[in-house]
């Protein structure tokens, strides 16, 4: 038998993650779609190791912020820190999947995305 589990799990407090910091360089939404570089993955390698496993997520196939937050068990803020932080440093890409138009446009891709999210 193995040794018992730890009923608190793999916790690290998120300011440990991201340094302390807590807003984004930039405010990205939950929405948009990111996609791995080109050098991305081989030099998110050296970023740690979030920032590792989100760029092998964004090179496999593209994510949404709200998708890499939830598949990385990161709480959202967390991942919104870090995402910026690879936007602004090149190893993502960002599109905006967010509609131009009006205010009800944007709170029904809203309510898709949180139906999406309840559904993983």
């Amino acid at each position: 038998m193995g040794q018992p589990e730890d009923p608190r799990g793999n916790l690290v407090r998120p300011y440990a993650v991201t340094r302390g910091r807590t807003e984004p360089r930039r405010d990205i939404p939950i929405e948009a779609v990111l996609v791995a570089s080109q050098a991305g993955l081989q030099e998110a390698r050296f970023a740690g190791h979030d920032k590792y496993r989100i760029a092998a997520m964004c090179e496999a196939k593209a994510q949404s912020l709200a998708e890499l937050s939830a598949l990385t068990r990161l709480p959202l803020g967390v991942a919104r820190v870090l995402v910026a932080d690879m936007v602004a440093d090149g190893l993502l890409s960002l599109h905006s999947a967010a509609p131009r138009t009006g205010f009800t446009e944007r709170m029904d891709l809203l309510e898709r995305v949180l139906s999406g999210l309840r559904k993983l």
